[in-house]
């Protein structure tokens, strides 16, 4: 009887920490798609500044 309340606390302990790690994980991938996307937004305003200094002025 007690090795079964042992695995059954081993098995509740692995699946409280795997739902805890599934959330890290997607919270991890929210943080890692918004900051991609801030990337691709400066990357492409600082390349519109590179080509607006670039052009000759009249």
């Amino acid at each position: 009887m007690r090795a079964l309340l042992w695995i059954v606390g081993v098995v509740a302990a692995v699946l409280i920490l795997l739902g805890l790690l599934l959330e890290a994980v997607r919270w991890l991938l929210v943080i890692g798609l918004i900051a991609l996307v801030v990337l691709i937004v400066l990357a492409f305003v600082r390349g519109r500044r590179v080509v607006q200094r670039g052009a000759p002025r009249r």
